[in-house]
């Protein structure tokens, strides 16, 4: 699944390169949708909680989006494909939305808003698919059980599960981050993480174990996810 959200006031009605925008359009199973703040009050992901979070992160931003009176939803689902070109496709025409008069990009399944600018240079410039940027790591405090809560946003654009690590000591933190960092790469590139999968990293302690669970339902994934638990923390 993808979902990209740009944000601005589109009035150019230039037809896309797909040599510039190293695209081949809109792969089938995703749509490009055309809201604007006249017809339908307020604009895609722009107000609850996600406002909140943009607006602690990067007030800039939270502004350009209130101030926009349009919003192109780039979204849908691809089915089963080969390789990461639908990816690629889809970036392409987010970057020549934004082009056309785009002051924020949103990756909406990372809660990832930046501006334009920003977006272009971190996700088309480069040229491919950045997977690790692809997908966010969030971090906080249990709430019961003590250790932190390390867990992921984005990999159900590469049709795989995100990670839920509950109880990790701090001591464990950066080994946790590596550990997620690999299982990332690992999916996004077409691996799959088998179901008891047993965790052997010398930098974390023995017993650690995959189990999928979750459903796309919840509202901390979106997302199925594999979650590995450390032992509670007394």
């Amino acid at each position: 699944m993808v979902c990209f959200a740009i944000y601005g006031s589109f009035t150019n009605e230039a037809a896309i390169s797909g040599t510039t925008y190293r695209t081949s359009g809109l792969p089938p199973g995703v749509k490009l949708y055309h809201h604007t703040r006249a017809q339908d009050g307020t604009l895609p992901f722009a107000s609850g909680d996600i406002v909140k979070l943009v607006g602690q992160k990067n007030p800039q931003v939270l502004a350009l989006m209130e101030q926009a009176p349009e919003c192109l939803v780039l979204q849908g689902e691809v089915v089963d494909p080969a390789n990461l070109n639908y990816l690629r496709d889809c970036i392409g025409v987010a970057a020549f939305s934004a082009d056309q008069g785009g002051v924020v990009v949103a990756d909406v399944q990372q809660f990832k808003f930046m501006t334009a600018a920003e977006w272009r240079r971190d996700f088309f410039e480069p040229g491919s698919p950045q997977v690790m940027r692809q997908v966010t790591i969030l971090y906080s405090a249990e709430e019961t059980g003590g250790g932190a809560w390390l867990h992921t946003r984005g990999l159900r654009k590469f049709g795989r599960p995100d990670l839920s690590l509950r109880h990790v000591p701090e001591r464990y933190r950066e080994a946790a981050i590596e550990l997620c960092n690999r299982f990332i790469e690992l999916q996004a590139l077409g691996g799959r993480i088998p179901e008891g999968q047993a965790i052997k990293m010398k930098s974390l302690p023995d017993g650690l174990v995959c189990h999928q669970g979750g459903s796309v339902e919840d509202p901390d994934f979106n997302n199925v996810r594999v979650e590995i638990q450390f032992p509670a923390q007394p």
